[in-house]
């Protein structure tokens, strides 16, 4: 079977990450792009609308709520905001109460006066114009991660994005393979608009993605082979952390990076890695929450932790050390991607 070239993207809320893999590349010598998130570049020109005093309609699909505090300073500027009913979900789960509580119409046809802002988590022509400027040829396959909470009307999100957590992991045994999707659950509708965007490729939630990419690294691996490793990923909005035994996940812990100072959130992590820490105290303070499964004896406290991600310099001077699976820890996600393809398709990467 030919091996194609596949792009990977992480798509974050700061950025987004991507690896291009040429099969016939070692992974340093395959391109590396760590670009401003789509959310961060729709935040910028609602930024822009708003100073020039201009009403906006959302147009185009789903996509990450990055943009969220641009969205907030618009309303507040008293300007009208509209948007269409399948752009909408970028800004709630439940659009009649969005409606009643802000104003904003939604609505199949742009406004009068209304500036249209498409919103993509992935737009096709621009990365066929991003890669011919770079002299690359386009891609066989696209595959990508992003975090979904998941769709949840009248709930809070991230209340249920751990029920979700929940039930995924006790589904698929904790492997996190089984969390990269050829067919996404229904409630991930996200990742369903993400991957009709890129043409019905793999896609997966940034966090299992991570995992798989920092089970990627040898060093990584064998300690989950002999005791219980804690795998940090440090991003721009989201801190997550998982345990990790015999390459599977038995914990999962998520916060608001920047939420908690070093100190509280290593705290956190220390009771996290021993079972001790509970759901209402992360929700509480603001966090996701934190779900342990029975934790397996053999692998005592998790007492080896590896941090990646934009943010990981928070945890200097704790007890962690900070790989770079595959020369470049931007890119976890992913060489995760990739390495579930390669297992998938039994290639050799």
């Amino acid at each position: 079977m030919t091996q194609r070239r596949v792009l990977c993207l992480d798509i974050g809320s700061g950025t987004q990450d991507v690896l291009y893999h040429f099969p016939e590349l070692e992974p340093e010598n395959c391109p590396k792009f760590v670009l401003p998130a789509p959310a961060r570049q729709v935040g910028a020109r609602l930024a822009e609308l708003t100073a020039a005093g201009r009403s906006v309609y959302l147009c185009g699909r789903n996509m990450g709520g990055g943009f969220f505090k641009a969205y907030r300073a618009h309303l507040k500027a008293g300007l009208p905001l509209a948007a269409h009913p399948d752009a909408v979900w970028a800004l709630t789960d439940d659009p009649k109460r969005l409606v009643a509580t802000t104003g904003v119409v939604i609505t199949r046809e742009r406004p009068a006066d209304h500036v249209p802002l498409p919103l993509a988590d992935y737009d096709p022509g621009y990365w066929r114009a991003f890669l011919g400027a770079a002299g690359l040829p386009e891609p066989d396959l696209v595959m990508a991660c992003a975090q979904d909470h998941g769709l949840h009307p009248g709930k809070s999100s991230r209340e249920g994005r751990f029920r979700l957590w929940e039930r995924f992991l006790r589904e698929s045994g904790g492997r996190p393979e089984a969390l990269v999707y050829t067919t996404p659950p229904p409630e991930l509708t996200r990742l369903a608009v993400l991957q009709d965007s890129i043409g019905g490729g793999p896609v997966a939630d940034s966090a299992a993605a991570a995992v798989l990419g920092m089970l990627a690294d040898p060093a990584i691996a064998a300690l989950t082979d002999v005791s219980g490793v804690m795998c940090v990923n440090a991003g721009n909005s989201h801190t997550v952390a998982a345990l990790v035994h015999r390459r599977r996940i038995h914990g999962i812990y998520e916060h608001h990076t920047g939420m908690l100072d070093p100190d509280a959130l290593w705290g956190h992590l220390e009771r996290f890695r021993r079972g001790d820490l509970t759901n209402a105290e992360v929700f509480d303070s603001g966090g996701h929450g934190c779900l342990t499964l029975e934790l397996p004896a053999e692998a005592g406290i998790f007492p080896y932790t590896s941090v990646i991600g934009p943010k990981r310099a928070s945890f200097t001077g704790f007890d962690v050390d900070f790989p770079s699976p595959g020369g470049d820890m931007m890119l976890t996600a992913c060489l995760g991607l990739i390495q579930w393809q390669a297992a998938r398709k039994r290639q050799p990467l």
